[in-house]
């Protein structure tokens, strides 16, 4: 028997089985926050008593899938072709029939397209949630986009992001339910981190000793605001010896952005001070290294995973003052906002980071940690996400 928060999860007829059998479906198993949110529940199905399906094309995190129990069935679901969008529905609903599935949950639009039209098919729950701000720029976009509205539960990963679908996409509080994303409090945690590992990334990245660290994690793309930040850092006044990583994966493709940040602070004066990490297998440790975590995103956050991880290592944050920075980091509490787009004021902000002493950087960083602890950890979305699934199947039922 599958439970959360005390209801248990029961098949419906036909299925008569004891176990549950959840099926989530996204384009592909690669890196990203809807990627490490399908294994963290399917990880949290297991547990239960469940079994967790994912169809989904692959990609680096499938062994990471499989090792928490559950099962991969590899699936082109990425296509926006509505020929191809049909017959993965008929393949989907050839899945759901031949495991048993209970509900299925979309996490992503064209593969929610193929598992909307299999759940009506088979008769099962459909669940999806919404984890970006999409555009609505081009013709039909909306109508696209309205698939993530059409669950008989609809998650938002963050306020900001309900708002956006109840008022844009009338979805009503009987369907939605606002579910933010969480950091693994057990991994990111400052008091399990060793100082070999902290040494080792260190020694990578060649800083050099008694550097202040300032950090900003997150893919290289422009809405990330790496441009941004080496602007403010060009206007740093007075700050003590620093150095800035860049922590995360290249864009897609060729990496003319990765190029243009490279010439951009050769221009401004800033390689000795800069290094490009990549991506690191090792994020626990590389926060453990920053004295300043900085998010400064262009377009609201959705939710934005990193800064919950960062604040769970007790780090000072510094974050574009919209979208769901707003409901992570309490300004003077947990953290700084700093305003969108503003180089000058973001380096106003990195200085004062910098000049915290001991005891105010200490209470930021427990502040931080406790926010995160309370209200945004990967074991509070699990349970919630299950509560969600238990109420569809108890419906059923």
């Amino acid at each position: 028997m599958l439970e959360a928060t005390g209801m248990p999860l029961r098949s419906a007829p036909p299925n008569q089985h004891q176990k549950p059998v959840i099926l989530q479906v996204l384009p592909a198993l690669q890196t990203g926050g809807v990627e490490r949110g399908t294994v963290e529940m399917a990880r949290a199905i297991v547990a239960a008593g469940g079994t967790a399906l994912v169809a989904s094309a692959g990609g680096r995190l499938v062994a990471e899938l499989e090792r928490a129990g559950a099962i991969h069935l590899r699936l082109g679901l990425m296509t926006k072709d509505p020929l191809t969008i049909l017959l993965n529905a008929g393949r989907l609903a050839k899945l759901i029939r031949r495991h048993g599935v209970d509900l299925v949950h979309a996490r992503s639009r064209a593969p929610a397209w193929s598992a909307l039209l299999a759940a009506r098919r088979t008769g099962v729950p459909f669940v999806t949630t919404w984890h970006g701000v999409y555009s609505e720029n081009f013709p039909f976009k909306r109508r696209y986009n309205a698939v993530m509205a059409s669950g008989d539960r609809v998650i938002a990963i963050s306020q900001f992001v309900a708002d956006r679908i109840s008022g844009q996409y009338r979805v009503g509080p009987d369907r939605l339910r606002v579910i933010p994303r969480g950091a693994d409090a057990a991994v990111f945690d400052p008091a399990i981190v060793r100082g070999d590992r902290i040494h080792a990334l260190a020694r990578g990245w060649e800083l050099p000793d008694g550097a202040r660290v300032i950090m900003l994690p997150g893919r290289l793309t422009a809405w990330k605001g790496q441009a941004l930040l080496l602007q403010a850092l060009a206007a740093l006044r007075g700050a003590p010896d620093w150095v800035c990583v860049m922590v995360g994966p290249s864009g897609s493709g060729r990496d003319t952005f990765g190029a243009s940040l490279v010439q951009q602070a050769a221009r401004l004066g800033l390689t000795a001070n800069l290094r490009f990490a990549g991506a690191c297998g090792d994020m626990p440790a590389a926060f453990a290294l920053a004295d300043v975590v900085v998010i400064p995103s262009l377009k609201p956050e959705p939710f934005g995973r990193t800064i919950v991880e960062a604040q769970a290592m007790e780090r000072v944050v510094l974050a574009s003052a919209h979208g769901a920075a707003l409901e992570t980091v309490e300004h003077g509490v947990s953290g700084f906002h700093v305003p969108p787009g503003d180089a000058q004021a973001l380096a106003r902000a990195i200085e004062h980071a910098l000049a915290l002493d001991h005891d105010a950087r200490s209470a930021i960083g427990a502040a931080a940690r406790a926010s995160v602890l309370e209200r945004f950890t990967a074991r509070r979305m699990q349970d919630a996400t299950l509560a969600v699934y238990a109420e569809l199947l108890a419906g059923r039922a």
